[in-house]
């Protein structure tokens, strides 16, 4: 085999992707008869952004996925031109999916967005059922053609949906609405009461059990050195007060502070989450290879202290490990390292280094700071802020007494992650790019790497 052919069967080794195509959010995700479903957004035909079907593969561990047909296709009506990001839900023994359906009717305000719904006896074959949160179903100070992203759940024997919409003379919103059945929908109210900092929500995402409300937020204003994607996730905690739709916020925050996540979702029967590992306005390097986009490694969430709390489902065979005195080396692009320390105070990490080139996680000044300008292919998009145009994104720093650091790595793709708190990142290094080199300055430090088959 030539060796641009073997380069065009390079994939991640445990991140999702369509195999061949473009794909973006994680939808539907869900347990169902035993076993975890994530679909997402997938244009199978080409490697850019086209009628979005929906993309399916289930696992057994979260780690190890198996590809199953294409769930839903475009093409019927409602969904005439895209089937949109949506979830789903398990009642009386079927699995439902509740998504958007998207008419493009010449663009502009002629655009319809409304939600969809199909369902499953066994989790492969869908039948669709068609609009049922219509037009007719949405106050008219909303603007049908930016209406969509389903979430679903239940609680006292009702359905709840929160859906992203945008007002006619502001800018995001996300709405509450109630079934009994799924079929025949009532608006509750506006979840948040006034508009977003960004020009649209995307992907609302509820936790009834943590009390937890997700968001995609589109063309959103820099927040200091934090918030400088220009479309980003964010996490609310709180009280959902389910008479009036009124959300009460206690603490927010950022879901994920690197390069590439967006389009969280959490899981129906269980608190875990997938995200979408891209980032819109950005060049996609992997496109030569057959693919654009992947999903982000599943990671556990919870509320510590008021705030999420990510730790990363990924568990591997343990290959080496060694007290690190000041600096030690070694090899692998494909894996999870783990760096436990005492009394941190300063720390360099080297990742899929090659020479003078590599990816850069250092401690400094109460953060993380992660530089990809050296780790392969340019990568650029529409953030023009000084960080972005030096590859750069920070994180803080827990300063706890016990660190635990870890990095997940795969083909493609850094994770990474330090009390609760997430930076992801896109690389594209040469393919045998695969020194690491770390360097401590703490009381203790003891390195492990393991391999994930």
């Amino acid at each position: 085999m030539k060796q641009n052919e073997e380069s065009m069967q390079l994939r991640p080794q445990f991140h999702v992707t369509g195999g061949t195509g473009w794909i973006n959010d994680p939808n539907g995700l869900v347990v169902f008869q035993g076993k975890y479903h994530a679909f997402y957004q997938y244009y199978p035909h080409d490697i850019h952004w086209g009628p979005m079907h929906w993309g399916h593969v289930v696992s057994d561990d979260l780690i190890h996925w198996e590809r199953l047909p294409i769930a839903l296709y475009p093409g019927d009506d409602g969904d005439k031109n895209g089937c949109f990001s949506g979830s789903a839900i398990v009642w009386k023994d079927r699995l439902w999916l509740l998504y958007t359906g998207f008419t493009e009717n010449g663009g502009g305000e002629g655009i319809r967005q409304l939600q969809c719904l199909a369902s499953s006896t066994d989790g492969i074959h869908f039948e669709k059922h068609g609009v049922v949160i219509g037009e007719e179903d949405l106050p008219l100070i909303y603007c049908p053609w930016d209406f969509r992203d389903p979430k679903v759940w239940r609680k006292d024997n009702c359905f709840w949906c929160a859906v992203a919409a945008r007002a006619h003379s502001g800018r995001g919103r996300t709405l509450l609405y109630r079934s009994d059945d799924l079929f025949s929908w009532q608006f509750v109210g506006d979840i948040f009461g006034e508009d977003s900092l960004g020009a649209m929500i995307e992907c609302p995402d509820y936790n009834e059990e943590l009390s937890v409300f997700l968001c995609g937020e589109q063309f959103q204003p820099n927040e200091g050195k934090i918030h400088l994607n220009i479309h980003t996730s964010r996490w609310y905690t709180g009280e959902l007060d389910y008479e009036t739709g009124r959300f009460a916020v206690k603490n927010r925050g950022i879901v994920d502070y690197g390069f590439d996540f967006y389009a969280q979702q959490t899981f129906a029967g269980d608190n875990v989450m997938l995200g979408w590992m891209n980032m819109w306005d950005r060049n996609v390097p992997s496109e030569k290879y057959g693919f654009a986009g992947m999903l982000t490694v599943a990671r556990r969430v919870d509320v510590v202290d008021g705030a999420l709390y990510q730790t990363p489902v990924i568990k591997g065979e343990t290959v080496r490990t060694e007290l690190v005195k000041s600096i030690l080396s070694d090899q692998a692009k494909i894996g999870v390292l783990r760096v436990k320390a005492k009394n941190l105070r300063g720390l360099t990490l080297k990742l899929r280094q090659k020479g003078e080139n590599y990816a850069l996680l250092t401690l400094g000044d109460g953060e993380w700071v992660f530089d990809r300008s050296r780790a392969g292919e340019s990568i650029v998009g529409a953030e023009k802020n000084a960080d972005s145009l030096a590859g750069i994104r920070r994180m803080p720093f827990s300063g706890d007494k016990e660190v635990e650091l870890t990095v997940v790595l795969d083909e493609f793709s850094i994770e990474i992650f330090e009390n609760g708190k997430a930076l992801s990142a896109t690389v594209y290094p040469d393919l045998d790019a695969d020194g690491i080199q770390l360097t401590v300055d703490a009381d203790e430090c003891i390195y492990c790497r393991e391999e994930v088959k």
